[in-house]
């Protein structure tokens, strides 16, 4: 019965059609987790929504936020006896997903979807572990799961279907009119349901006061932000966008990668409303926008924006998003105020390298700069900076890397000098297939087997613990040297960044206490 009681927003009382299931990163039996806390699943969350909407009993076990390991993840799958088992397949939890796959019952049917279905399809068909696959879904998966799970032959008239046709052992795939899949593939995002929170087993969450709390409690006086920056803000995850226009060549989220995928933004009213239900039905003060790039085009900026300020937004609420730098260097001082006005309280940057170099090749479009005078301006005005730097990229010299350490130290000496601060989250380069830079290792002679053995990256000989890490997810690799700086040395590397920074996150709730 605990095993059943993880399973979140089931309903006990009816058989049960779907269990969406979320891989743990690695069998946490061998190794537990050191943190307690990991990225909510939101897009499970939506289609389990969609689905729940339709009628279907499903539930969602995050066996990453629970910890789990692979035996007990396909018990509980198998002691539940969902019709349908669903998985989200990253490159980083595949291996996972296909051992928790292989354990369960014939009677549960397999479906899955996810990034690394959709980069390597005929790799997944073909693999055994998957034997009860009856449904590759590829690209966003509301309208077509929840066809799925009315009838399992409906997937012959779905897009971007496939399966393993059990008597010639290759491909078969749904057909669809034009229609139809535009509207299947590229669901109108204000017409879906708002996330059912029940899914979603961390999230809202409490989380501790920090620095930026008690500094934005002082400037704005409000009752609510100071009692927030006692205890700490109830926040909440969400999604204001889908697709990116950008072709950064490391992430999966590239346009190269997803030609199928329709760029949508929410329309203001739609967000709006999703903040207010979670304010009214779970108390949320804070909320982080996690799609790719939410401040990603000026247009939209001015547009929310405009509705934030209609609404006072930051008279209720302080919030985080994503950003792209080269769009916020364009912007006015005055429309840099209009976000602090509207309760910004982080950006969070994909600024990856020190090295102009590197971010040509990355296609990143920024310059060192370019980041180091958007740092200034946002910090100068409180809002804090996450940076993500990749370490080890392909081409990397020892100078490449030394510039991205100075250019780290660079900002944190600018975030000294004014309110706002700047946390530095550096990661070890890892490919993932389907992108350009992965494309380009293929052409270049490496072994995809090789590119796909993902592990945990062990920092602890370098002075480095993983409770510095703050979450477990991110902490892996594949183990080979891209660059020309000595894999060794790009750790030792990444263990004294994050170590730095630690310490500055340290001393900054010693200074706020």
């Amino acid at each position: 019965m605990r095993q059943l009681s993880l399973i979140a927003g089931t309903d006990e009382t009816r058989a049960l059609d779907a269990l969406f299931i979320n891989a743990p990163l690695r069998d946490y039996t061998l190794r537990p987790r050191t943190n307690d806390y990991t990225l909510p699943v939101l897009g499970m969350a939506y289609i389990a929504t969609y689905a729940r909407q339709a009628g279907f009993n499903v539930g969602v076990l995050d066996a990453e936020a629970h910890g789990l390991g692979i035996e007990e993840a396909a018990n509980i799958v198998n002691k539940a006896a969902p019709r349908w088992a669903a998985m989200n397949l990253l490159a980083p939890t595949y291996e996972m997903s296909a051992q928790i796959a292989a354990k369960l019952v014939p009677e549960i049917a397999l479906m899955i979807g996810g990034h690394h279905a959709k980069a390597m399809p005929d790799r997944i068909l073909a693999d055994p572990r998957m034997r009860n696959l009856k449904a590759l879904v590829l690209g966003e998966g509301e309208l077509r799961v929840a066809a799925l799970l009315e009838n399992e032959q409906r997937r012959r008239e779905l897009p971007g279907v496939l399966w393993r046709d059990p008597i010639s052992g290759t491909r078969a795939g749904g057909v669809a009119d034009a229609r139809t899949s535009v509207q299947m593939l590229a669901p109108d995002i204000d017409a879906l349901p708002y996330v059912d929170r029940s899914f979603l087993p961390q999230d809202p969450y409490r989380s501790a006061p920090t620095a930026t709390d008690r500094r934005l409690a002082g400037s704005r006086g409000t009752d609510w932000l100071t009692a927030a920056a006692s205890r700490g803000h109830i926040e909440a995850n969400i999604v204001g966008s889908r697709g990116c226009p950008y072709n950064c060549t490391f992430c999966g989220a590239a346009w190269s990668a997803n030609p199928d995928v329709k760029i949508r933004v929410r329309s203001p009213e739609n967000i709006l409303g999703e903040l207010d239900a979670l304010n009214s039905q779970h108390g949320v003060t804070a909320f982080r926008f996690v799609d790719d790039l939410f401040l990603g085009a000026k247009r939209v900026i001015d547009e929310q924006m405009a509705a934030f300020t209609r609404h006072g937004i930051g008279e209720r609420f302080v919030w985080d998003a994503t950003g792209r730098i080269n769009v916020l260097d364009r912007l006015t001082d005055q429309e840099l105020e209009a976000l602090v006005e509207n309760g910004l309280r982080e950006v969070a940057l994909g600024i990856e390298s020190g090295s102009d170099r590197i971010l040509t090749a990355m296609d990143k479009r920024i310059d060192a700069a370019m980041t180091e005078r958007v740092a200034r301006r946002l910090v100068a005005r409180g809002i804090g900076v996450k940076g993500y730097f990749i370490l080890g990229f392909p081409g990397e010299t020892r100078e490449d890397l030394d510039a991205t350490v100075q250019h780290i130290r660079n900002l944190w000496e600018i975030a000294d000098h004014h309110p706002g601060d700047v946390r530095a989250s550096v990661f070890e380069f890892r490919p993932y297939p389907g992108t350009p830079v992965w494309q380009t290792l293929i052409k270049d002679g490496y072994n995809p087997d090789e590119l796909l053995a993902y592990g945990d990256v062990d920092l602890t000989q370098d002075g480095a613990d993983e409770s510095m890490r703050q979450r477990d997810e991110f902490n892996f690799s594949v183990g080979i040297q891209f660059g020309g700086v000595p894999l060794e040395d790009v750790r030792g590397t990444l263990a004294m960044l994050t170590r730095e920074q630690h310490e500055r996150n340290q001393n900054g709730q010693e200074a706020a206490a």
